[in-house]
């Protein structure tokens, strides 16, 4: 059998993007293969569980665009299936005068982009988060939570009903495409296609080598560390609380995230994975490592960002350090407040210069289209990038 579609990767923007493509073209034929053994098993589902609002991202740029509507769009599909989620807002916090400064840009950027967003004072700051303290802030109301596994289950019961195919535990070992199809093997067996998405987060870059895809890029592991608080400070914040981020760095910073099973997570922070899907604390993966040691943006992009990944580090090694982070804004927090929680693993592309990819990064052939980085927030906006994605297969022909 030639299948119309094949997608490597069951995350959530290789989910919206097959639900797309059947709903373009209803009655294709459509398979998912996922290495794992059940859907979203990675950088999916590790993530914070919040839908972003968009307040981060240039006016007029495509991460804009994509996020204001990437986040009605999950909203609607929610309501549509019965999803819980909550639209609970989000508080960025000034601590200090330079971050004044940054939050009064964020706050322009924002009326750029078209979003809601109201400016508290100190005073009316402590009204809405009595355990917050701060200079000022800006609060967000469409900022939301939602458990994004369930969005997956639930886009996989879709996709079925619409006709399509789910393959699980399929590690891909071989790609080769052809004049007119495309053939995807794994150990459990083989496929052959007309088109094939390559939406495989973590392991993109090494897919699309195995395709015989140039790229000129590859895949940094970083790591978030994250911890939840006692049950019983399940009710410290009213809102999401986020710091004003560095605009120099590529993280958001360690915010206080209410999940929507009621708790309270920290985090998280952005250190070096010691592996790509090694989600233990000092787990190494030595091929991984070897791997990324040897490719020379790693040395470089390391030694531009020498003065935060080592404070990172520091941080990560001391919990006294990573509390710190949290309480320049909620002061109550105690040592013995941050309990285990599970790390999450960021794939982030890293070009030969060792400059960070922020932004969408594709490698098309006739038959292909390798995702090679699909920027956060990526779970906010998976349905439109799926649609994206699906606008680039259909073009092509």
């Amino acid at each position: 059998m030639i299948y119309d579609f094949c997608i490597i990767g069951g995350g959530i923007v290789g989910l919206a993007t097959a639900m797309e493509i059947l709903k373009r073209q209803p009655g294709a034929s459509l398979v998912i293969l996922e290495k794992e053994n059940v859907l979203a098993r990675h950088q999916t589902g590790h993530n914070s569980g919040v839908i972003h609002a968009g307040i981060y991202y240039a006016p007029g740029s495509l991460k804009a665009d994509l996020c204001k509507r990437g986040a009605e769009a999950t909203k609607q599909f929610c309501r549509e299936h019965g999803i819980k989620f909550e639209v609970c807002g989000k508080v960025l916090v000034a601590s200090n005068a330079l971050e004044v400064q940054r939050m009064e840009a964020l706050y322009q950027r924002s009326q750029q982009n078209g979003l809601k967003v109201e400016r508290l004072d100190a005073e009316q700051l402590r009204q809405r988060e009595p355990n917050i303290v701060g200079l000022g802030g800006l609060f967000l109301d469409a900022t939301g939570i939602v458990d994004y596994r369930e969005v997956c289950e639930t886009m996989a019961r879709v996709i079925r009903r619409d006709g399509g195919e789910i393959c699980l535990s399929q590690t891909v070992t071989a790609i080769q495409e052809s004049a007119d199809s495309v053939t995807v093997s794994s150990h459990g067996g083989s496929w052959r296609a007309k088109k094939l998405v390559v939406c495989a987060g973590l392991q993109s870059d090494r897919l699309a080598v195995m395709a015989g895809v140039q790229i000129e890029h590859q895949i940094i592991p970083f790591r978030g560390e994250y911890f939840r608080l006692p049950a019983a400070k399940n009710n410290l914040v009213n809102h999401l609380i986020y710091p004003i981020p560095d605009p120099e760095l590529p993280f958001l910073g360690v915010h206080l995230t209410r999940m929507i099973d009621g708790s309270v997570t920290v985090g998280p922070n952005a250190v070096l994975g010691l592996g790509r899907e090694n989600y233990r604390k000092f787990s190494i993966n030595w091929r991984d490592v070897t791997q990324y040691a040897s490719f020379p943006g790693f040395w470089k992009t390391l030694w531009q960002n020498l003065g935060s990944g080592t404070s990172e580090m520091k941080n990560s090694l001391f919990k006294s350090g990573y509390l710190e982070q949290c309480r320049k804004y909620c002061p109550s927090l105690e040592v013995t407040d941050l309990l285990p929680y599970e790390a999450g693993i960021r794939a982030q592309a890293v070009m030969r210069d060792g400059s960070l990819v922020h932004d969408f990064l594709f490698a098309q052939t006739p038959r292909m289209l390798h995702v090679c980085n699909a920027p956060s927030p990526a779970a906010t906006s998976a349905i439109p990038i799926g649609s994206m994605i699906a606008d680039r297969i259909f073009q092509a022909g």
